[in-house]
């Protein structure tokens, strides 16, 4: 099945065009210039809350929509995961403090484009260990994206991220996985952080997709909160996550959501005005 735009195959995954590549990218940079205007801002003291308005006024003045607002009832802009909270976590009023990690997700719909990625931050001093977590989930991440080019199968990232996650003594979020997007926020496939190269589907040049996986200091298993939305860690053990969305080239990819100041990991250096 085809139309002006995409390839849609027999399993109902979409391959998009080389010209569909520039919007993305532009999505992607949004998004990743969002998370950049933050950075100085995560101190102790100030609340997710804040940090929400600051985003949803960046993308209203970039005529941009942030994707997570109102989506399936989400009630904020961006998604805050502090400490031993996985993913989902909804901005709100308490404020941060010293020592916490937070994972801060930002999705940017421009021009119908969706732009996914999300980074860990550091509030003032934090352990040794959050510190060590932090290193290993980026590292998984890029393991991953390195693992991607067309004609290997989608468990090919899985295998990269787990091999490394557990090698260091740390364990894989197995509940929620990686996504397919363009001008839908989720699509197919599902991107698996675990598992071996032979599973999953075959990737296509024209795929596009999240990588973002979510590693534990501890066991793997989370439950929700009592709202739905918020995912935490059942031995409230430190978790982290980065996230990347990604085109598939015919010889690898392209990245949408580097950052353009170059903070892809922390501790981020401001440059000096």
């Amino acid at each position: 099945m085809t139309s002006d735009t995409v390839t849609i195959r027999p399993d109902g995954i979409k391959l998009y065009q080389s010209k569909d590549f520039e919007p993305m990218h532009r999505a992607g940079r949004l998004a990743a210039t969002a998370l950049d205007m933050l950075v100085p801002h995560v101190q102790p003291g100030v609340t997710t809350e804040f940090l929400d308005d600051l985003v949803l006024d960046f993308a209203l003045a970039h005529d941009a929509t942030p994707a997570p607002l109102n989506y399936r009832g989400f009630p904020k802009s961006i998604c805050t995961s502090i400490n031993h909270v996985v993913c989902h976590g909804i901005p709100g009023p308490k404020p941060l403090k010293n020592g916490d990690v937070v994972n801060i997700d930002v999705t940017l719909v421009v021009d119908g484009w969706h732009g996914d990625t999300s980074r860990m931050f550091c509030v003032g001093d934090i352990s040794r260990r959050a510190e060590r977590l932090i290193a290993v989930t980026h590292e998984c991440l890029e393991l991953g994206m390195a693992a991607v080019k067309p004609g290997v199968k989608t468990g090919a990232i899985g295998a990269a991220i787990q091999a490394h996650a557990e090698a260091q003594r740390c364990s894989v979020v197995k509940d929620f996985c990686g996504h397919g997007l363009g001008r839908a926020f989720h699509e197919r496939p599902n991107i698996l952080h675990y598992g071996t190269q032979e599973e999953g589907v075959l990737i296509e040049e024209g795929m596009f997709f999240t990588i973002e996986p979510m590693i534990n200091l501890g066991k793997p298993s989370v439950k929700v909160l009592a709202d739905g939305w918020t995912a935490v860690t059942r031995d409230r053990q430190l978790s982290a996550q980065f996230e990347h969305t990604i085109g598939v080239t015919t010889d690898g990819i392209e990245v949408f959501t580097r950052s353009p100041a170059g903070m892809e990991c922390p501790p981020y250096r401001l440059k000096a005005a």
